[in-house]
């Protein structure tokens, strides 16, 4: 389960899931599109359905990567707790893995339930520039670990900050995404 509001979903994102697949025993990465992410109360994000088109459109044809609207239907915020116990009670057979940038990590034990979370599934966190320690009760746990995966220099926030001044995010967004981005003036 790779989370994440995706505004906009960028090539990044896609890197990331490709090297789990490539280098974790993953067997699919399911993007999950969240409505509402609770730490990002006051960010502006364009309408559900917009951002889950260009995931959509952003994973077409790459096997092992997919699109989840699973939070669309579940109460807002966007709570990790409620998502995993519905995909646990939905999928019984299927043992979910959640990723996480290194940053999220260093807060998790802010998150609603983190410590039912970590009992029901394990963390593969990436690196990712961020503020602050991980605490050391969650660095020494037996299922948090920590994937060398490439660092990323780019974020969605950086991509939003080029294209209201107009620059080019043409290498950043995937090819479909960047024309339904285009095409909609999403974030001019």
């Amino acid at each position: 389960m790779y989370f994440g509001t995706f505004n906009p979903v960028h090539n990044g994102h896609l890197e990331l899931g490709n090297y789990f697949l490539k280098h974790t025993d993953l067997d699919q990465v399911r993007f999950i599109v969240s409505p509402q992410n609770p730490f990002k109360k006051d960010q502006e994000l364009l309408a559900d359905h917009h951002r889950l088109e260009m995931v959509r459109l952003a994973l077409e044809g790459i096997p092992d990567l997919l699109c989840s609207d699973i939070e669309f239907s579940l109460p807002k915020p966007s709570f990790t707790i409620n998502t995993l116990k519905y995909l646990k009670k939905n999928e019984p057979n299927v043992e979910f893995v959640l990723l996480m940038g290194e940053d999220n990590l260093v807060t998790f034990d802010q998150w609603n339930a983190y410590q039912t979370i970590l009992y029901l599934v394990d963390l593969y966190v990436y690196p990712r520039n961020h503020k602050g320690e991980i605490p050391q009760a969650l660095a020494s746990l037996p299922n948090i670990h920590l994937v060398p995966a490439p660092k990323l220099d780019f974020a969605s926030q950086d991509i939003r900050r080029i294209l209201r001044k107009g620059g080019s995010v043409k290498s950043s967004v995937p090819g479909p995404s960047l024309v339904y981005l285009k095409n909609n003036r999403f974030y001019q």
